[in-house]
């Protein structure tokens, strides 16, 4: 009797690799408040003007997703990576060297927007739909999650090495370690098929593959034919809230916010770090929850539950209170992307899955920048 194949799918290393770039490329995204008062408090900048540069990148961050979606779709997710992550080292290194704000703008707002455009799960989420089978929605995710740890790791990471060593050298040595350490793994770990590897996506049956490989010889859904569709614009609408409510409002002005009332630097940068960690557990449950119970119900209860999170931040008063706030924001903070991303999914078909989701997302990124721009 032959004995059962006991080694590890690659689709679970083409994860672990996507887990690594999102912790990175999207903590590193994720902690420009951390910046604000260092240069504010060098250049004499305004609220408003360091706003509005988060709130290009933002911007730009959702405009670049719908084109790297779709080369996800077209020709493959590594490429989408390598490119991204290239960017961002680049964005993160001029960063380090500005002097005047228009060299802000360019260097956070466009440089490193559009890498982290393309290093988000837009170009995750037609790979993973490759690799994974009946999972699908777990790993979404993980993958979620791990944008999530991102924030937990790289923002209190950003906010050391600032305190440390200054917000120059904080840039410089963030830039060259996404450069050095990570843009390598994504070259030499990820595939964008299992085809390449000669393996069957994971836990998919027989009768399912030549279906998958049948859909893989399909047609796609372009944007014109998509927002023909009214669930198109309630997945547009209800992501445009998530993104104002979440990177703009939160994460933006929470740490500012909180040193203009008494909170440290650091208090305040661990409260974004609780809140990425009890995202882990709140994303990975909600990848969990749609393989399980489906999307649409979970989605309206996960945006009730935000709306009565962030009117708890009403009552914070000392740092565990705001702890406690953060923690339960945190539950609820990337549990929107699996539902999202596989209704996309179900609705329009697996050929387009990359580039719908980009342009769902730019409605996210919308809401996060006019968010992000009220100062």
């Amino acid at each position: 009797m032959p004995r059962p194949d006991r080694r590890i799918h690659y689709a679970w290393v083409v994860l672990g690799v996507l887990v690594v770039i999102m912790i990175t490329a999207g903590g590193l995204r994720a902690s420009f408040g951390v910046f604000i008062k260092p240069m504010e408090a060098e250049f004499g900048w305004s609220r408003t003007s360091l706003s509005i540069a988060a709130a290009l990148s933002l911007l730009v961050y959702g405009l670049v997703a719908p084109f790297a979606g779709r080369t996800a779709d077209l020709w493959g997710a590594r490429t989408v990576f390598t490119v991204s992550l290239a960017f961002i080292s680049l964005g993160a290194l001029a960063s380090a060297f500005v002097t005047k704000l228009w060299h802000l703008y360019i260097a956070s707002g466009l440089l490193m927007a559009v890498g982290a455009g393309g290093g988000t799960l837009t170009p995750a989420i037609p790979l993973i739909a490759r690799w994974f089978d009946k999972h699908r929605g777990l790993a979404i995710g993980i993958a979620g999650a791990a944008m999530s740890a991102g924030q937990l790791v790289m923002i209190p990471l950003a906010t050391w090495l600032t305190l440390t060593v200054g917000w120059r050298q904080s840039f410089v040595w963030l830039g060259l370690g996404l450069f050095v350490l990570i843009l390598p793994l994504g070259v030499l770990f990820i595939r964008n098929d299992p085809r390449d590897k000669r393996l069957q996506p994971y836990s998919a049956a027989p009768a399912r593959i030549s279906e998958d490989a049948a859909s893989s010889r399909g047609g796609r859904i372009s944007i014109t034919e998509a927002s023909s569709v009214p669930a198109f614009w309630l997945l547009v609408g209800s992501y445009f809230i998530c993104g104002y409510t979440s990177g703009g409002l939160v994460g933006t002005h929470l740490i500012p916010h909180a040193v203009e009332h008494g909170f440290s630097e650091m208090a305040a940068a661990r409260a974004l770090g609780v809140m990425g960690a009890t995202s882990i557990f709140g994303t990975i449950a909600s990848g969990w929850i749609c393989d399980r119970f489906g999307r649409k119900s979970p989605l309206a209860w996960y945006y009730i539950f935000r709306g009565l999170s962030l009117l708890f931040l009403l009552l914070v008063w000392d740092v565990p209170s705001l702890y406690l706030f953060a923690a339960i924001l945190g539950l609820n903070w990337f549990s929107t992307v699996p539902p999202i991303t596989t209704l996309t999914a179900n609705i329009f078909g697996r050929n387009s899955v990359g580039e719908l989701s980009g342009w769902i997302f730019l409605a996210h990124q919308a809401g996060a920048a006019l968010a992000a721009s009220i100062g």
